[in-house]
């Protein structure tokens, strides 16, 4: 038998062999292996004063520098976004709970629907100046609810 002749045969037999092959599955969502993650919860709330509070949990690891949990809100048009808190996180790899309450300066924002995002970002030290490291990332539409 020739070199190309058994080079075929294997691979032909192999080809044989694949539809037999267990098919691969995903691994079920566990979320002892999730590392870094931020959620929104899906209600926030805006007092009459104009402060907004919005909330949700993170978990992330061991960093460099101080690692916040940070937000925005917007509201009528999803491009204009407002700055809402700042939280300090733990990173210690379990999950804890953030909540961020500011006043935009600009705008009063009302009940109803709303778009949040949270950011997990490292301030990393590089040199004379820190870089932001982003860990995790979460947006979510939510209800802002009077308080």
């Amino acid at each position: 038998m020739s070199v190309r002749s058994a080079a075929l045969a294997t691979a032909a037999g192999a080809a044989l062999l694949l539809p037999a092959a267990p098919a691969a599955t995903a691994a079920p969502h566990d979320a002892r292996l999730v590392t870094e993650s931020v959620t929104v919860d899906p209600t926030g709330r805006v007092a009459a004063d104009g402060s907004v509070t919005v909330s949700g949990t993170y978990r992330c690891t061991g960093g460099t520098g101080p690692v916040y949990v940070s937000s925005t809100v917007s509201q009528s048009d999803p491009s204009v976004r407002y700055g809402v808190g700042g939280t300090r996180a733990v990173c210690d790899g379990l999950e804890h709970r953030w909540v961020n309450t500011g006043t935009p300066d600009t705008v009063v924002l009302k009940p109803g629907a709303a778009h949040v995002e949270a950011t997990l970002m490292e301030l990393r030290p590089m040199g004379i100046v820190p870089l932001p490291s982003f860990h995790a990332r979460q947006a979510q539409d939510v209800t802002l609810t009077a308080v």
